[in-house]
């Protein structure tokens, strides 16, 4: 990309794009030969890797990339890189990790220590994360990206004040950074710091509304909080933005569940009873459908929160949140995300922190059963709850027990199928702590470019 524009959102969306070099105007010729010339030549002695990349053959990719790495053939480094970034697709966390510290045996870089952090929280150890992540951050302050880990580990964790202030710290380091600017106003908002959501969130829509950097999401929590400080032109500006976002995006669905949502809270705060009651039951429908996510239930919670402090009394609300307790509330950072997004009304908040307690219960009797030789009951006892709830957490340890027990069950294969069509009934998303929907470049990753639709 050649431009004139330097400003970090600018440079930030480039990243995303799996660019290969980004130069600024003005420049020479010669200047821009040497940039043609590099990318030419990597990608000539890189050729089998982007080539299976593009064709989404990640497995071949990576081992391309790794003996790239071991043989220290030319660009190994990007090429480890690559490959590093691929494993963690593929979801081998164990060797991402250990492939991102024989880089940092080889090269002492920030981002394969970063990465060695990336790994330990997709492999479920967010606590082994922050102390990497403090190591890193004590050896260089400045470096942005690993904040953006941080905050994310904590938020796994549920430890919300501490992400709050580690997102903050990234939105001081790069002021003009959208992504950054938006997982601080989301996160103040569940806190309850409206003043700072609105105020954080509105500098990001300004800055980039139209840029493919904006979660739309900031919006629908943005039109919350214009609700509670009783701003009903800010609800109306919401509603205009999602009219003009669905113009180019008519066929979104998260789109247009957004807008659903702020519709509510408009018809809501226009006394429009009727219209708002079915607008919410609507939405309490879709909340066994596989595309009901994690996002899904949060906003359905914080409008069921507003209801409850309306005159607006709904007899199902308990059991709502109580359904969607059940099936997210599996760990303590997804516990406390739906809690904090009910933060209007604390008896739902309360009920979203007992499911978590009665799903642990179940998984622990389950494992009890296991550990006693009762391997079936305890798979039975599982995938019923599992199916029940669509629950991934009961379901992963049920694929889990399985696994280790296989020998010895007979019906093995049909509990397999069992489990395979269980988790399509789930949904494809996976159920993780996050603020809004993470981009496709991790911060201190790089962007694939592939043909399939995520890449």
């Amino acid at each position: 990309m050649v431009t004139t524009e330097a400003t970090y959102a600018a440079v930030a969306e480039a990243a995303e794009s799996a660019l290969d070099g980004y130069l600024l105007k003005p420049f020479t010729p010669l200047t821009l030969f040497d940039r043609l010339s590099a990318a030419r030549q990597r990608k000539t002695h890189l050729r089998p890797i982007f080539d299976a990349i593009e064709q989404d053959d990640f497995e071949t990719a990576s081992k391309l990339c790794i003996a790239q790495f071991t043989e220290r053939k030319p660009y190994w480094l990007y090429a480890a890189r690559i490959g590093s970034e691929l494993l963690l697709r593929l979801g081998r966390f164990e060797e991402a990790r250990m492939l991102f510290e024989a880089i940092l045996k080889a090269r002492a870089i920030p981002w394969a220590k970063l990465g060695v952090a990336r790994a330990q929280i997709e492999a479920g150890h967010p606590s082994r994360a922050v102390a990497t992540l403090h190591e890193l951050i004590g050896e260089d302050p400045g470096f942005a990206d690993a904040y953006d880990v941080l905050g994310r580990a904590q938020v796994e964790m549920g430890h919300f004040g501490q992400a709050i202030e580690t997102y903050r710290t990234a939105s001081e380091l790069t002021p003009d950074s959208i992504v950054r600017l938006q997982k601080l106003g989301m996160l103040s908002y569940y806190m309850g710091e409206r003043g700072t959501a609105v105020q954080v969130l509105s500098k990001a829509a300004i800055l980039g509304i139209d840029s493919k950097l904006f979660d739309y999401q900031s919006l629908v929590l943005l039109a919350f909080a214009y609700f509670d400080e009783k701003d009903a032109k800010g609800i109306d500006r919401c509603i205009a933005d999602f009219g003009r976002v669905l113009e180019r995006n008519p066929d979104s669905q998260r789109i247009q569940r957004f807008l659903r949502v702020v519709r509510t809270l408009q018809a809501i705060q226009q006394n429009q009873v009727a219209q708002a009651v079915q607008m919410v039951r609507a939405m309490a429908g879709e909340i066994h459908q596989n595309a009901f996510d994690l996002e899904a239930a949060c906003n359905l919670g914080s409008l069921l929160s507003v209801l409850a402090n309306t005159s607006i009394h709904l007899e199902e609300s308990h059991h709502w949140i109580d359904t969607v307790g059940m099936r997210y509330a599996s760990t303590r950072g997804l516990c406390e995300l739906l809690a904090s997004a009910c933060r209007s009304h604390p008896p739902y908040s309360d009920k979203i922190r007992a499911s978590l307690q009665a799903i642990n219960k179940i998984a622990e009797e389950a494992m009890a059963q296991n550990l006693a030789g009762a391997h079936a009951q305890a798979l039975e006892a599982l995938l019923h709850n599992a199916s029940r709830h669509l629950n991934t957490k009961l379901l992963d340890i049920a694929q889990q027990l399985l696994l280790r027990n296989k020998a010895l069950l007979p019906d093995a294969t049909a509990l397999q199928e069992a489990i395979d069509l269980l988790r399509s009934q789930c949904g494809t998303t996976q159920a993780r702590a996050l603020l809004g929907q993470d981009s496709e470049r991790q911060p201190g990753g790089v962007a694939l470019r592939t043909r399939g639709p995520s890449g």
